[in-house]
């Protein structure tokens, strides 16, 4: 699950880390209001939306001429000015895809005088098997980018969660990231602030880019970006109330009501399959033959008919669904549940594109009498090759 920026540094600062004054607002009004209340004379107005590259997105209703989602203000005037100019208007960055995202909520914070923009995160190295900070001198820019052109400027520090975030550790980054004097002794209490914050919260990932050293040498979260694990929500309701399902894609929230592990894509076959690693061999075939998978869709092992029935109700509510693939192994998910589900989804919500099925495993036999038995018309399929070349020559009419 993703929080907006202004979430993340409200919980950062919560456990001490330096933020700037700032207040989330949902009108023009708002902005003029607190605006008034602030400094100045600088201001930052930022889109929050949970994309990345907001300050080089530009606006479908304003034109490629225009400023992008983060503008500094310098006056009263000129903050509302760019409210009126954001929101409720669509930001396209590289992260949100051509269609954007509508801005429906904007933060206003102070604005700060920076001497140097550094980067930090912090995140699971699962080739070690430990939270790792990554953090590197060149801040304010894509880490993609950087890891590609000066790899040897990206340091990366995993943390033995035994032990948790030792002074040693906080020092070894402050060498990396080339902090003295008072940045160094911020650097010295924020590190452990920021471990404590992911570690406690069961953050997924934790991104302050940039972190920057101001002009009277102290160490600032400028951006936060926080993303949590979803297994782990059950236990943090205070992280479930931040949640913005307007920021979600509505298939995909009604997959979460059924525990049901979905994922919307581009492309129009829809696939419902059980396990992730047949999901993703069955979309990697559909591309092999030519088409684009319109979901990632993982059913789980121990599915009901009830959950079966839900996964395929949400494949035909995408309108970019012009065939579907149901590939089943049967392990602990049974082929007949599967087919039940199938038959009981095709009934409540009809069939309008083709549809193949592909069973095999525990109880295949009694699942596939049951679509055999059924008025639902369905395409067989032998094997995950057979089915793929079945579904792309179905759609293909």
């Amino acid at each position: 699950m993703n929080i907006h920026e202004y979430q993340a540094k409200r919980l950062l600062h919560s456990y001490g880390a330096p933020i700037a004054g700032g207040v989330a607002i949902y009108s023009a009004e708002q902005a003029e209001e607190w605006a008034k209340k602030m400094p100045g004379p600088l201001y930052v107005v930022k889109s929050q939306i949970h994309a990345g590259g907001r300050g080089k997105g530009k606006f479908k209703e304003l034109g490629e001429e225009a400023a992008g989602g983060v503008r500094l203000a310098r006056s009263v005037e000129e903050v509302v000015q760019h409210v009126k100019d954001m929101l409720g208007n669509t930001l396209v960055t590289k992260q949100t895809g051509p269609e954007g995202k509508q801005v429906n909520r904007l933060y206003i914070e102070d604005g700060a005088d920076i001497e140097r923009e550094l980067y930090l995160s912090i995140l699971i190295d699962r080739t070690v098997g430990r939270p790792a900070f990554v953090v590197s001198t060149e801040g304010g820019m894509d880490i993609e980018a950087v890891a590609e052109e000066t790899p040897e400027k990206i340091f990366t520090l995993p943390i033995d969660p035994l032990k948790g975030m030792t002074d040693a550790d906080s020092r070894k980054i402050n060498r990396a990231l080339k902090l003295t004097k008072e940045a160094a002794k911020d650097g010295l209490e924020l590190f452990p602030i920021l471990y404590k914050a992911f570690t406690e919260k069961d953050m997924s990932l934790l991104e302050v880019n940039p972190l920057i050293v101001m002009k009277d040498g102290r160490l600032r979260v400028l951006d936060a970006k926080v993303s949590f694990d979803g297994n782990a929500l059950f236990r943090h309701e205070d992280i479930m109330a931040l949640r913005d399902l307007s920021e979600e894609d509505d298939k995909e929230i009604e997959a979460s009501k059924h525990d049901l592990a979905y994922v919307a894509l581009d492309g129009n076959i829809g696939c419902m399959v059980n396990g992730a690693g047949l999901a993703m061999a069955t979309m990697d075939i559909i591309k092999q033959y030519g088409e684009e998978p319109a979901n990632f869709l993982d059913v789980g092992g121990g599915a009901t008919t009830e959950k079966v029935t839900a996964a395929f109700k949400i494949i035909t509510a995408d309108p970019k669904v012009k065939g579907i693939l149901v590939n089943i192994f049967g392990g602990i998910m049974k082929c007949d549940v599967i087919a039940e589900g199938v038959v009981q989804a095709v009934k409540d919500v009809g069939l309008k594109v083709p549809l193949v099925v592909r069973l095999e495993g525990t109880n295949v036999e009694k699942g596939k009498q049951i679509i055999n038995d059924s008025d639902v018309d369905v395409i067989a399929a032998d094997d995950l090759d057979d089915a793929a070349q079945k579904i792309v020559k179905a759609i293909k009419g």
